[in-house]
């Protein structure tokens, strides 16, 4: 029985999260054999600020793991979560090469590669193009257009950029701890791939990863990603307004907001109070606050929620989209834990709202269920996916090449400074 390790690293701003899968390649199956977590060091807003904190805090996540499943790991799946993503529509052109007009493998990665001559901003890479829909001749909205005949055949794709600077120090961080990078997946994409099936993305719904300094999302309809964004607020701006509306400390404030924190004000009246010296453990010096309003405390958070759903809105109304993903909304990451944010969500985005869980693998790790984790699952989900057939819903993953030669770069540079 032949086995094959994939590793899926989440290198966000409060936690690093590794999971590690296996296939199992005589029955096809993907077992998770591992999960674990580490405090992140060197990340703010999703870019690396200290490359040495960062690859302390994967190398302390990389031995964790390696201890937990006995087996070394040598590549890895990373994600990338900057607010200075980029995702943009391009559209290529190409003369079908076969002279009976079939069209093939290689006069669809044509038209991709066609499609990817747009002018990028030279602090930018490429890091996925993604193929939208098909027109052969005058056909158009054709999903696979591989055996069909024609003269004439054009691609609709979503090119999404990332900054170079960005990308080659998170590479950078990854390769110094010795291990090699399949791909850079940008994270609500492969999310997606645990929390979302086929019907839904087809149906028109929406994957939003509410982190701890960023809040990144991905539409999806007709089975094809149509916008993703990644917008610079996240859970640690709700704990800084509950610092600063009650003149807290903010590990005080962030105690507070998870124990009792809430989305919706209406469901407190004013006499509701919170014994804030019930939060202390023994020993613990902590600055006294007395009572506080549950009311108030729901307020401040309430704002700061709304404020995130609006943001979120906004990038639906870029693509028509507000109010119109039948498909519904899919909550995950650290920052859902929140009581009554499906309710605020459902209430600001007009849509149907739920937490998202892991409906691909099925897994005796609990803790690969927690919402924090399926960012690191979904990578193991879109690694198997690639080194199945190398497709993905029918198509082959472009961008690939693009990001291998670059980490290649990056690997390269690093290892002329070794002596």
């Amino acid at each position: 029985m032949k086995e094959t390790i994939i590793a899926g690293l989440d290198i966000g701003s409060t936690s690093i999260r590794l999971v590690v899968g296996q296939q199992v390649k005589d029955d096809n199956q993907l077992q998770i054999i591992g999960a674990v977590s580490v405090k992140a060091k060197g990340i703010i807003k999703g870019a690396v600020k200290s490359i040495e904190d960062v690859t302390s805090s994967i190398s302390e996540c990389l031995e964790k793991g390696e201890r937990l499943v006995g087996i070394p790991m040598e590549s890895v799946w990373i994600s990338i979560n900057s607010p200075y993503i980029k995702c943009e529509k391009s559209r290529g052109v190409v003369a079908v090469g076969k002279s009976d007009g079939e069209i093939s493998q290689d006069d669809v990665e044509r038209a991709l590669e066609a499609a990817r001559a747009l002018s990028v901003p030279p602090n930018y890479e490429i890091l996925h193009v993604i193929p939208i829909k098909f027109t052969v001749d005058s056909q158009d909205d054709i999903k696979d257009p591989i055996g069909m005949t024609g003269v004439r055949l054009e691609v609709e794709t979503l090119i999404i950029q990332g900054l170079s600077s960005q990308i080659k120090n998170l590479t950078k961080a990854v390769f110094r701890t010795g291990l090699d990078i399949e791909d850079l997946v940008l994270s609500p994409l492969a999310a997606a791939e645990a929390v979302m099936d086929s019907e839904q993305k087809e149906l028109g719904s929406a994957l939003v990863n509410i982190g701890l300094s960023t809040t990144s999302l991905a539409v999806f309809e007709e089975g094809e990603l149509l916008h993703t964004a990644v917008i610079p607020i996240g859970s640690s701006h709700i704990t800084s307004d509950i610092a600063i509306g009650l003149r807290c400390p903010i590990n005080l404030a962030e105690k507070i907001k998870i124990k009792y924190g809430s989305a919706s004000s209406e469901n407190f009246n004013k006499k509701d109070e919170i014994d804030t010296s019930e939060l202390f453990e023994d020993g613990e010096q902590e600055e006294e606050i007395g009572m506080v309003s549950k009311k108030y405390l729901a307020e401040i958070i309430e704002a700061r929620v709304e404020e995130i759903f609006e943001k979120i809105d906004e990038e639906f109304k870029k693509i028509d989209r507000s109010g119109m993903l039948p498909g519904g909304v899919f909550l995950i990451g650290g920052g859902t834990r929140l009581h009554d944010l499906v309710n605020a969500a459902k209430k600001k985005l007009r849509l149907p709202v739920c937490l998202g869980a892991n409906k691909k693998i099925s897994t005796i790790i609990d803790k690969v269920n927690e919402t924090e984790f399926l960012n690191a699952l979904g990578l193991v989900v879109w690694g198997s996916q690639v080194m199945k057939d190398n497709t993905k819903d029918g198509f082959k993953i472009f961008g690939k090449d693009t990001v291998g030669k670059m980490t290649q770069k990056a690997k390269d540079w690093f290892s002329s400074l070794i002596p």
